[in-house]
């Protein structure tokens, strides 16, 4: 049996998803898909005990200012992490994920890190937990990530070439592709071989600093700021001056596209990054006219709509397509295929406000 330590990176600020989506209650601290949090779920999915694994207690791995909201969310949840990392400033996933390896081998250094972003929808665990038996006889050596299978020429994520097997359900990498444009994209899925890249990692912690030499200024000045942290009872906050000045790069581009170590384990789990109004469409429940509504709302002859109210009562008729959002602070209304605007009007709605 794998002995699995799941970090869960909580840094994401949602943007596409204002207004609900704010910078004091990012998209990972909200109920998005009907359920809990997403958060919450993430950890759920990777807790217990399957056949092939055991799951540790997570490790939280988010900004300063969240710490206290992770905390009451599991709380009440029932879950209950074994270390809360309190990151002063964003220094994007390199610098997490050294920081949750060197975590993790102080816990267990026997054990596998499981590096999950907190605010993606898996609807497949059992496949999901597949995936991870499948990749984890491998993750003693090598860095695996989870490729997803793609059901669309997407332009939005970037995409993993596989190459050789190295046994069934996971194969040597050729190359990491930044997000393509839509010939590409489908360029990609004629030819096949490739997966979505949805950043998630399975890794044994020696491996991944080992890994880091190519990078090692932001290793070296993560596992600083580490070492010279403040640490309570589960929280360990992270020395501000250090770790402002460790590089910001994604763990993609810091390693992942450099080691020669790496492989993937393609899969079928029913995921989404969630990462705009129109994801949350895709899906969400709908009613027999393909509206997905929360909260209080009237719909007459409307067809597919997304309609969300935290307060007043939307009222529509006679639309189709639209995401309607309400909140205290604020109304959006836009095309569904023009929600990642969403991004754009947020930073409109700050400077009007300033």
């Amino acid at each position: 049996m794998h002995r699995i330590i799941p970090a869960i990176m909580s840094g994401g600020s949602g943007t596409r998803l204002w207004p609900s989506s704010t910078d004091a209650r990012p998209k990972q601290f909200h109920a998005l898909t009907g359920g809990d949090p997403l958060i919450v779920e993430t950890i759920a999915r990777v807790s217990g005990q399957s056949a092939a694994l055991a799951f540790a207690p997570p490790i939280i791995l988010c900004n300063a200012q969240h710490g206290q909201l992770a905390q009451q969310q599991l709380r009440a949840a029932g879950r209950s992490p074994s270390a809360v990392v309190l990151e002063p400033v964003g220094r994007n996933t390199a610098a997490t994920a050294a920081i949750a390896a060197a975590i993790a081998a102080e816990q267990d250094p026997d054990a596998l890190v499981l590096l999950l972003p907190a605010d993606h929808v898996i609807e497949k665990r059992d496949a999901f937990l597949d995936a991870i038996a499948r990749a984890a006889p491998f993750a003693r050596d090598r860095i695996v990530t989870f490729g997803i299978a793609p059901t669309r020429p997407a332009t939005g994520y970037g995409y993993i070439e596989r190459g050789a097997a190295l046994a069934d359900g996971v194969f040597d990498v050729i190359s990491f592709r930044e997000k393509p444009n839509e010939a590409v994209a489908l360029g990609y899925l004629e030819k096949g071989g490739y997966s979505w890249n949805a950043g998630m990692f399975l890794f044994h912690p020696r491996v991944l600093l080992q890994e880091f030499e190519a990078s090692a200024e932001i290793r070296d000045g993560a596992l600083e700021a580490l070492n010279n942290a403040q640490r309570k009872g589960v929280e360990i906050a992270l020395d501000a001056q250090i770790f402002a000045q460790v590089p910001s790069q994604s763990l993609d581009i810091a390693v992942m596209e450099k080691t020669k170590r790496a492989a993937v384990a393609p899969c079928d789990i029913g995921w989404a990054d969630v990462g705009s109004w129109d994801e949350i469409w895709r899906i969400s429940e709908r009613d027999d006219d393909g509206n997905s509504k929360q909260g209080r709302v009237i719909a007459l002859d409307a067809h597919n709509n997304l309609l969300r109210s935290e307060g007043v009562t939307i009222c529509v008729a006679g639309v189709d397509d639209l995401v309607v959002i309400a909140t205290g602070d604020a109304v959006v209304i836009v095309p569904r295929d023009r929600a990642q605007d969403v991004k754009v009007l947020r930073e409109l709605a700050e400077k009007l406000k300033r």
